[in-house]
């Protein structure tokens, strides 16, 4: 695969910040549902959705892959 078109493997800091926040949210909702606390368990799907539109919101502002903020790192 040329380096012209790797699209990134989503290794931004919008794909990160999305990723960890959906992380933490499947992991309270884990503990929540094994506790039986029902309205945590709603709550922590909030949150996966929260991070969902927190790494759009990121990208568009030019955080992605192909964002003019984004600067990748050069693996050698």
């Amino acid at each position: 695969m040329s380096e012209e078109n790797d699209p990134g493997h989503g290794n931004s800091p919008a794909a990160w910040t999305a990723v960890v926040i959906m992380l933490i949210g499947f992991a309270i909702g884990t503990v929540a549902f094994f506790l039986d606390v029902a309205w945590l368990v709603w709550a922590s799907a909030g949150l996966v959705v929260v991070g969902l539109l927190v790494g759009v919101i990121l990208a568009k502002a030019g955080y992605g892959v192909a964002g003019p903020r984004y600067v990748p790192k050069v693996h050698d």
